[in-house]
C-alpha cells in the first residue's frame, strides 16, 4: 500500500491521539484520559477531513493503548473504501521491545526516534554518538530485511539542540534505510531563522528524502516554525487538533493549514476538507470537556466581537473587522457581545431588530447609558441581554413588536475564488 501512494505536497502527520493525549488540559478538565469512544470519533474524523497519517503511540505504552489499536484499525478499515486509506504509525523508541510489539500490533510504519541532543545523551539514555548508530541502523537494516513493506522514518529527538554535525553523524548512517527523516523541535527552543537554515541544510545534504518537522509551542512558535518550514521545503508536518499536546502543545492543524490558504498556497491544502476545520476543531474542544482555544485561529471566537466601535461598523458591513474567509472553514456565524463595552448601535440593534421593540435611535441612546452603567457590575446573575430587556421594558415601558420571521445569518457571500479553488474547500 505504501510503496503505491503519491504524496501530496504537504501531508499532515497529525498526532492527535499521541502528543495530544499528553496535553496538560485533559487534567485541568479532570478527564484524564480519552477513551476508546473518543478515540474512534476523532480517528474517523481526521479520515473524513483528509489526514492520511496518523500517529499513535506504540502498544508498549500500555494495554489501554493496545486494545484501542484494534478498535481504531477497525474504524480506519471501515472508511477506507469511502475516505481511501490512511496509514497508522507508532511513534516508538529504537529499541527492540517497542518495535516488535508495533509490528505485531498492525501498524502501518512506524515513527522511530532516538535523543540525540547533548541533555539527551548525558540525562537522558546515557549513550554516546556511536551507541545511538549502531542501534539505530542495526534495528533499521532487521526492520528492511524482515518488514520491507513499513514506511519507517527516524528523528532525532531535540533535533533544534543538537549541533548540526552531531545531526549529520547520525542522518548518514540512518538515511539509507527510512522513508523520511525527522526534525522535531522537542523542547520549543527553535525560532524562524534556525528552522529556515536547518531545513535548508538538510535538503541540502538528504536531496531525495522528505522531511517531516514537529515543533512545540514554549515560545509561542510553532505555528510560524512551522510555515517556516513547509516553505523551505518541509513536506510532512506532526499537528494536533487544537494543538494539544506536552505543555503548551504543538502546532494545530486547522490553523496551519488556515494560514496556507489564506497566503494562497492552494497546492498545500489539495485534499483536505476545509470546510470541516470548525466542527472537528468543536468535537475535539468536546471531547477534552472545554471551548476552542481563543487563540485557535479556526474558531467561532474569531467572529465574536466586544468593542462597541467594532460591533457598530460589522453590523454594518462584516469586513470591516473580519478580515479572512473564516466561513469556507466551517465559521458560518458570528457573535456580537453585549456588555460594559457595547455602544448604542448595538443596543438599537437587538432591541429593534432582534427582539422587537419600537426604539429610536434617542432613546437606545439613553438605554445604553443606563445599561453601561449596570453591566460593568454584573456578577453572573443576570445575563447582559437579561438585563438591556428588563431596562427596555421596566425602566423605558417599551412593548416589543410580535417578533419578526427568522432570519438568515448576516454573513458575507463567499469570495470569489476559481472553479479550482473552490473544488478544493468542499
Amino acid at each position: 500500500m505504501w510503496q503505491r501512494y503519491r504524496p501530496r505536497p504537504l501531508e499532515i502527520v497529525d498526532t492527535t491521539l499521541r502528543e495530544g493525549q499528553q496535553t496538560p488540559l485533559l487534567h485541568d478538565h479532570g478527564k484524564y484520559f480519552l477513551t476508546t469512544e473518543d478515540k474512534r470519533d476523532l480517528l474517523a474524523a481526521l479520515i473524513r477531513y483528509g489526514v492520511k497519517f496518523i500517529e499513535l503511540f506504540a502498544p508498549v505504552v500500555g494495554p489501554r493503548e493496545a486494545e484501542d489499536f484494534v478498535a481504531l484499525r477497525q474504524v480506519r478499515d471501515e472508511l477506507a473504501p469511502q475516505y481511501g486509506y490512511t496509514f497508522l504509525l507508532a511513534h516508538v523508541r529504537c529499541h527492540p521491545r517497542d518495535v516488535e510489539a508495533a509490528v505485531a500490533a498492525g501498524f502501518n510504519g512506524l515513527n522511530l526516534y532516538f535523543g540525540i541532543s547533548p541533555q539527551s545523551r548525558a540525562f537522558n539514555h546515557r549513550k554516546d554518538t556511536e551507541t545511538i548508530i549502531y542501534q539505530s541502523r542495526a534495528l533499521l537494516e532487521d526492520l528492511r530485511r524482515e518488514h520491507p513493506h513499513l514506511v519507517l522514518r527516524f528523528s532525532g529527538e531535540d533535533a533544534f539542540r543538537t549541533p548540526l554535525e552531531d545531526l549529520f553523524q547520525v542522518y548518514d548512517a540512518v538515511a539509507p534505510l527510512v522513508d523520511r527523516l525527522g526534525l522535531p523541535d522537542t523542547v520549543g527552543t527553535a525560532t524562524p531563522t534556525q528552522v529556515a537554515k536547518r531545513i535548508q541544510a538538510l535538503r541540502a545534504r538528504y536531496p531525495d528524502l522528505p522531511l517531516e518537522v514537529h515543533f512545540h509551542d514554549d515560545r509561542g512558535l510553532a505555528l510560524v516554525n512551522t510555515l517556516t518550514a513547509v516553505r523551505a521545503g518541509a513536506q510532512y508536518v506532526n499537528t494536533t487538533l487544537l494543538g494539544i499536546g506536552e505543555r503548551s502543545g504543538i502546532t494545530s492543524m486547522t490553523a496551519l493549514l488556515f494560514n496556507l490558504f489564506v497566503d494562497g498556497d492552494y497546492d498545500l491544502v489539495d485534499g483536505y476538507r476545509l470546510r470541516a476545520s470548525y466542527p472537528i476543531n468543536v468535537l475535539a474542544a468536546d471531547k477534552l470537556r472545554c471551548l476552542v482555544p481563543a487563540k485557535e485561529p479556526v474558531s467561532l471566537t474569531n467572529r465574536t466581537h466586544t468593542a462597541g466601535v467594532h460591533q457598530g461598523a460589522v453590523l454594518r458591513h462584516p469586513t470591516t473587522y473580519e478580515a479572512h474567509p473564516l466561513e469556507l472553514f466551517g465559521v458560518d456565524e458570528r457573535e456580537i457581545l453585549l456588555g460594559p463595552l457595547s455602544g448604542w448601535n448595538v443596543v438599537h440593534y437587538f432591541l429593534r431588530e432582534i427582539h422587537g421593540f419600537p426604539v429610536d435611535e434617542a432613546t437606545a441612546r439613553e438605554i445604553t447609558v443606563r445599561f453601561k452603567a449596570l453591566a460593568s457590575r454584573i456578577s453572573g446573575d443576570e445575563p447582559p441581554a437579561q438585563l438591556l430587556l428588563r431596562l427596555a421594558r421596566e425602566e423605558f415601558h417599551l412593548t416589543p413588536a410580535p417578533p419578526p420571521p427568522p432570519q438568515a445569518p448576516r454573513l458575507l457571500p463567499p469570495p470569489a475564488l476559481g472553479p479550482r479553488v473552490q473544488e478544493r474547500i468542499q
